[in-house]
């Protein structure tokens, strides 16, 4: 199943920025901390990207200090030196935060920490890793693994998360110094880049070989028919929105901060909701119970259960009296009457089923149905029933077991990729191809367990 990148056109804000190559800039000496490019003179320079707020502090100024977190003074159970990440390049590692950190709007559990200066946002591991969902104070090609000197660290202490690359070379640059920056990630929402030591200015990093981009990226995933295969789905990554630095802001003792702003997804009652004054068009999804855009990574959902359509002209009052009068026992049911909730931010339903069928005859077994049976009658079916649920019970936990065996046994059998390409809740791992023209990251392995399949990404 293929994984194709593309990037959404209405609500995608992109700065353009010149990219040299190596060869369109003559190496120079490495240059003191002192005499290090000039910073930007504009104090608490403040930009408004609609989902965040951010503001540049320089190197003179004590916020830019006060925003550093000083990973050698923490407590030391907390600070963990990621040995796999540390010695080599072009690895990501999947970490598990502490606490639920809102990232434009969506409550994330899960990361990924990649050796090229950033943080992978996103569920699914694909080939274009450093395309969007990241956050990256200085994204480019590092190399951990060229000094012993070099390491990623990162730190948890339950009220914030910092990833620091500490010492860290430029892959074929390593005559230019090291680099030691992090990122750190707030439970309130609040990001900060800090910058301790750039040893030459950023828009001299070259990106033949790695992307180099500093800032922020979001975007949804949607499941696309295939063209080749009718039954199989695509899956397409559309970048919503976009936050890219000035890099030549960026320098030794910097440091960035990014304050989130309100989002559709924070509003709960259909009457917060369209009362709004966002600037984005907030629209209330009654079947999901959500407050959206439209444009976030609940993309799918809002697709599949025609929540656009359901919003056009319709007040709350409407989905009020929608519920009373399906609410009465004269209407039809309604599939959704029991609490729904997705478990993480970026997954989709594949099909639209109740959760049990039984629940299409809600009424079935009332007074109503009981009072047309004779006395003789009633306890009957009541009694067969049980006997036929419990052997179908019986019947479907030896199958599912007895299937569990052979998919373990025979991870590569047909019946094992069936289901581990249907699987909702959980994406498939990838393994990738190298290839010339891409950027590949490597997965490493999470300590004591294994990875549930592999899958071949092609060429997007």
């Amino acid at each position: 199943m293929a994984v194709s990148v593309r990037t959404f056109p209405l609500r995608c804000f992109l700065v353009p920025r010149p990219q040299p190559t190596r060869s369109q800039s003559a190496p120079s000496p490495r240059l003191p901390l002192s005499s290090a490019p000039a910073p930007c003179r504009h104090k608490n320079q403040e930009d408004n990207h609609s989902y965040y707020v951010s503001r540049l502090y320089g190197p003179s100024e004590p916020r830019s200090r006060e925003l550093w977190v000083d990973v050698a003074e923490a407590n030391r159970s907390q600070v963990k030196i990621h040995t796999i990440l540390s010695n080599t390049h072009r690895q990501a590692s999947r970490v598990v935060l502490s606490f639920d950190f809102p990232f434009y709007g969506h409550l994330l559990r899960q990361i990924t920490i990649a050796t090229g200066g950033f943080i992978f946002m996103g569920d699914v591991i694909h080939r274009m890793l450093t395309a969007t969902q990241y956050v990256a104070p200085l994204m480019a090609n590092f190399n951990p693994g060229y000094s012993d000197n070099s390491t990623v660290v990162y730190f948890d202490n339950g009220t914030v998360f910092v990833v620091q690359w500490d010492h860290v070379y430029l892959q074929g640059w390593e005559d230019r110094g090291s680099f030691t920056f992090q990122a750190a990630l707030h439970r309130d929402g609040r990001i900060v880049f800090g910058y301790k030591e750039i040893p030459m200015s950023v828009p001299e990093i070259s990106s033949s070989q790695h992307p180099v981009k500093t800032g922020l990226s979001d975007a949804f995933m949607i499941l696309n028919p295939s063209p080749d295969v009718p039954e199989s789905r695509r899956r397409s990554i559309f970048e919503y929105h976009r936050i890219e630095l000035d890099p030549s802001k960026i320098t030794s003792m910097s440091a960035v901060e990014f304050t989130p702003l309100p989002t559709c997804l924070q509003h709960r009652s259909c009457d917060a909701c369209m009362s709004s004054d966002l600037s984005f068009n907030c629209s209330w999804c009654h079947v999901l119970q959500r407050c959206s855009s439209g444009f976030d990574r609940y993309r799918q959902e809002w697709m599949d259960y025609g929540c656009a359509q359901e919003a056009e002209g319709r007040t709350c009052e409407d989905f009020q009296d929608e519920y009373h009068n399906s609410a009465s026992p004269d209407t039809s049911f309604s599939p959704y009457d029991g609490d729904f909730t997705t478990t993480s931010s970026s997954l989709f339903i594949d099909s639209l089923t109740t959760e049990d069928d039984t629940k299409l005859n809600p009424y079935a077994g009332g007074d109503g149905l009981q009072n047309n049976l004779s006395p003789k009658t009633k306890g009957t079916p009541v009694h067969l029933g049980t006997i036929v649920g419990i052997v179908l019970a019986v019947l479907l936990v030896a199958a599912i077991i007895l299937a569990g065996i052979y998919i373990n046994g025979h991870p590569t059998s047909n019946a094992a990729l069936f289901f581990i390409e249907r699987r909702p809740h959980h994406w498939p791992a990838m393994k990738f191809r190298s290839h010339p023209d891409h950027s590949t990251y490597a997965e490493v392995e999470p300590s004591g367990h294994e990875k549930e399949g592999f899958m071949e990404a092609e060429q997007c």
